[in-house]
């Protein structure tokens, strides 16, 4: 793995987003999610006006991203969505930075211990090994495979 570079974090309500903030955002959503993995979906869901947005930043530029819903808006728990990093920054390990940053978000917003996410299923073993629990049977969504995931402590 190579250097990580400086990342500054920083999650905010919808509110709080600049136009130029929440630009980079979906632009990175649409890059990674609907461009790279071809899944053509309704990315705009309604879900960001109430949500928290966990942002990871190099040189200006949004490299990782989170989408933090309060419990009631996707399941009875918070849950952590959206979760993307940047092709250019995926060799620094980003991605457990950004999740573990996730995490203590929700615990710090919600005060909730549990947490509930909709994972691809090939990422299952890097999510448990972040201590979530694979719940149900994999599905289908939006044309990639998925398995809902639970982190109850």
């Amino acid at each position: 793995m190579q250097q990580q570079p400086v990342i500054e974090w920083t999650c905010r309500s919808f509110d709080q987003l600049s136009t130029t903030a929440l630009y980079a955002i979906l632009q990175l959503r649409a890059a990674v999610f609907v461009v790279e993995q071809t899944s053509i979906y309704q990315d705009l869901d309604g879900k960001d006006l109430n949500a928290f947005h966990l942002t990871g930043t190099h040189n200006g530029t949004v490299v990782a991203y989170t989408r933090l819903l309060s419990p009631g808006v996707s399941y009875s728990e918070p849950s952590i969505g959206r979760v993307v990093i940047a092709g250019s920054h995926r060799a620094f390990g980003l991605g457990r930075e950004l999740m573990k940053r996730s995490i203590d978000a929700c615990h710090l917003r919600f005060k909730q211990k549990a947490i509930r996410i909709s994972a691809q299923l090939y990422l299952q073993s890097f999510y448990h090994s972040l201590g979530f629990e694979a719940v149900g049977e994999p599905y289908d969504e939006d044309g990639i495979a998925h398995i809902e995931m639970l982190k109850s402590h």
